[in-house]
């Protein structure tokens, strides 16, 4: 987890420079964020870790901070983990 908690915040820092952004800090409301910034974190997250994020998944919740990214990635990637197993 810690390497995937240090790959969004590389991310994040390349794109918010000039600004610490703290893990539970609500990066949405820090007014750096917009909606094309938003798109590029979704495809980040899908290209970064493998993932694909559906329809459903598109909750601010999910993307508001470093650790709730860290929380999403990690149960998508339990989630993958399980049904490759069945």
């Amino acid at each position: 987890m810690a390497d995937t908690r240090t790959r969004i915040r590389d991310f994040l820092s390349r794109h918010i420079r000039d600004r610490f952004i703290g893990d539970d800090e609500d990066i949405f409301a820090t007014g750096y964020v917009n909606s094309l910034f938003t798109m590029q974190l979704v495809l980040f997250v899908e290209q970064e870790f493998g993932l694909e994020v559906e329809d459903e998944d598109l909750e601010r919740a999910n993307f508001r901070s470093v650790n709730a990214l860290t929380d999403f990635v990690t149960r998508k990637q339990a989630a993958v983990s399980a049904t490759a197993e069945r």
